[in-house]
């Protein structure tokens, strides 16, 4: 297997465990991951927070830790990039509204590079206008705007993930081993015991 390098998306208030255990865990298999956030450099950190599901009508939100990132974003080159991976949480939300990571995300998709998004990645995913036509999962608050960016929402257990085409997408941070491993597959990736 050959190493690969992925950009990270992520941002404040992105989803602790959507930004630390996928960040650590791809570099655990040998892939080198960028992590960056619009307006800051490697060794600025990030506020992240941390999402529960316990029984209220939406997730509950706690402070999370700070992730320190490791790479500057306003030195991404698409092109020195194997893959996209979006954290969720509510970075998502506001990262959308940058232009230069809709040009990012429309980059690695036009290249039919492996994206992987999480939980409420979905929005710039759905923001950038790359996933018509494709089934989409998301955290099911983003059902609406997946469905307006004329994809097909997969409506799948929060453990679950859909992968179609390029995009690996999930609900939410329990689907984790699925969603890691299904993008380790896109990626070529293979790990043995």
């Amino acid at each position: 297997m050959a190493a690969k390098k992925i950009l990270f998306l992520t941002g404040d208030f992105a989803e602790d465990y959507e930004t630390m255990v996928p960040f650590q865990a791809l570099q655990m298999v040998g892939h080198t991951v960028h992590a960056v956030c619009p307006g800051k450099k490697s060794g600025d950190k990030i506020k992240t927070a941390i999402h529960d599901f316990e029984g209220d009508q939406t997730y509950t939100e706690k402070p999370g830790h700070l992730f320190a990132l490791n790479a500057n974003f306003d030195d991404v080159d698409v092109a020195g990039y194997d893959a996209l991976m979006i954290a969720g949480g509510r970075a998502p939300e506001y990262l959308r509204l940058n232009k230069r990571v809709i040009e990012i995300v429309r980059q690695f998709a036009a290249a039919e590079k492996p994206i992987a998004a999480v939980c409420h990645g979905a929005q710039l995913l759905a923001a950038a206008d790359v996933i018509r036509g494709k089934r989409i999962s998301a955290y099911p608050a983003c059902a609406p705007e997946v469905r307006l960016a004329g994809a097909d929402y997969a409506e799948i257990e929060v453990d679950s993930v859909v992968t179609d085409g390029n995009f690996v997408t999930a609900p939410a941070w329990p689907a984790h081993p699925q969603w890691l491993g299904q993008f380790l597959a896109r990626l070529g990736t293979e790990i043995s015991l």
